[in-house]
């Protein structure tokens, strides 16, 4: 960073207040109105010239904006005024990575003062090095942004072929009136309770309080699943709690194996998860129910994803117990619909067609996660000088940029 200024943020920039907008005097328009937290509408007219850095000033304090069009901060923020000319995406990316969150006076209440601002030290490389670092970051943010839409497209075709799947089926036969409303006709019609009276199924309540206390949990032992980790029909592994071998022999009889479903006791009601391979012999914790389905005539992966629909949901909500904290008990999940098709060819054909939308979802989401990483590892390495866009290959870059001008 030998050949990189060294400056203050108020030897570059100034944060001019901007101007009082209130919600009933905009008119919608074209030019972007803009609060401490973003965007918050729109207005015919603007009052600064774009492009352009808004700053919360006061409430979501020190978040930073940036409008490509001219635009119209409102008075709970600052926007920037550029006095050397630098590259607006450049400079947007440096007051980001500059953390102005941390500024925060301690006032009673929050705001943000332009001399804390003007004070935190920065460097500054050449012009044509703050294009460079400004394409690399705004490369990767173009990137982050792909694959936020297409983890929205993948969710939202996941939901209506669900809808399809479980109003229609897959043989295009016709439908009759059930408790969750239209499924096909040849469709069986049964309940949790009375598909758990076969073989070795059960309902049953995870431990109570009394039986299981949060000073037993250990960094080492059998993990414990709580209703904090059930999310998307699936098991999340982050901050499970674990228990001695002791603690985990007197709990044996909620030991959860391959293809368990447990809900949520109480929350968001309908939420669950199936317990895969990784799961088997973890405990099934308190605040939650483990439902054992042992009928040979029903794929459980097809259960866990009928217990998805928004019609399943729906019918838990409407009958859950409680006023202030809807909950379920036995009672309403031994009386929930089942519906299911007596071809088991037709279950796993259903099974397999959600499990690719999931594959889809789950490989967007992951890519969504490193390139958030990486962008904010980049952020820093390049803001700080460690890493120069010079030693940099962006081949890859530029081969992405050009297929999204396509």
């Amino acid at each position: 960073m030998l050949d990189w200024r060294e400056t203050s943020l108020g030897g570059e920039i100034e944060l001019a207040y901007g101007k009082s907008l209130p919600a009933h005097a905009r008119e919608s328009g074209r030019f972007g109105v803009f609060g401490s937290n973003g965007l918050v509408g729109t207005h015919t007219e603007a009052c600064v010239d774009g492009p352009g850095i808004v700053v919360g000033r006061k409430g979501s304090v020190g978040e930073v904006t940036y409008s490509a069009d001219a635009f119209w901060p409102i008075d709970t923020t600052y926007y920037v005024v550029n006095k050397s000319d630098h590259n607006w995406r450049f400079l947007f990316h440096l007051l980001r990575h500059s953390n102005l969150t941390s500024l925060n006076s301690h006032s009673a209440i929050p705001g943000l003062n332009r001399e804390d601002v003007y004070s935190v030290a920065v460097n500054f490389p050449s012009r044509k090095e703050e294009n460079d670092i400004a394409y690399v970051l705004d490369c990767l943010e173009s990137s982050i942004h792909l694959e936020v839409a297409a983890l929205s497209n993948a969710t939202e075709l996941k939901q209506a072929a669900m809808h399809k799947i479980f109003t229609c089926g897959l043989r295009g036969e016709p439908q009759k009136e059930t408790a969750i409303g239209p499924v096909p006709e040849s469709w069986q019609v049964s309940t949790l309770g009375g598909i758990c009276s076969y073989g070795n199924s059960s309902i049953q309540t995870g431990p109570f309080g009394s039986q299981l206390h949060s000073h037993e949990y250990r960094r080492e032992g059998t993990p414990i699943i709580n209703p904090i980790h059930l999310n998307g029909n699936k098991i999340n592994h982050g901050n499970i709690p674990k228990v001695s071998p002791d603690t985990a022999v007197r709990l044996k009889r909620h030991k959860v194996k391959v293809g368990d479903i447990l809900f949520a006791r109480r929350g968001e009601i309908g939420r669950h998860g199936l317990v895969s391979p990784t799961e088997d012999g973890w405990l099934c914790g308190t605040g939650c129910f483990l439902v054992r389905v042992s009928y040979s005539m029903i794929d459980n992966v097809f259960l866990s994803y009928l217990f998805s629909t928004d019609a399943i949901v729906a019918w838990l909500n409407a009958h859950a117990a409680g006023a202030i904290m809807p909950n379920l008990n036995n009672l309403v999940l031994s009386n929930m619909p089942v519906v299911y098709p007596e071809d088991e060819y037709e279950q796993h054909e259903i099974v397999a067609i959600l499990d690719a939308i999931d594959r889809k979802i789950d490989l967007h989401r992951r890519k969504k996660s490193v390139l958030e990483e990486l962008f904010k590892a980049m952020l820093h390495k390049l803001m700080s000088g460690e890493i120069r866009v010079d030693d940099l290959d962006l081949s890859a870059l530029h081969q992405q940029d050009s297929e999204e001008k396509l």
